[in-house]
């Protein structure tokens, strides 16, 4: 699965790691967050994420 960062902060989102504290589990691609996910390090918003090489 894609990893991708977060242009303001730095933060990773890991497909594999997911984000449990907000609700997402592990193993859920980027593309299937919900649009009003927030970074947990500085609050941006999913259109703030890049795609990793």
């Amino acid at each position: 699965m894609k990893k991708y960062q977060c242009n303001v902060c730095g933060y990773i989102y890991d497909p594999a790691k997911g984000d449990p504290d907000t609700g997402v589990a592990p193993g859920t691609a980027f593309e299937l967050i919900p649009d009003s996910w927030v970074c947990p390090d500085c609050g941006a918003g999913k259109s703030d994420f890049s795609l990793m090489d």
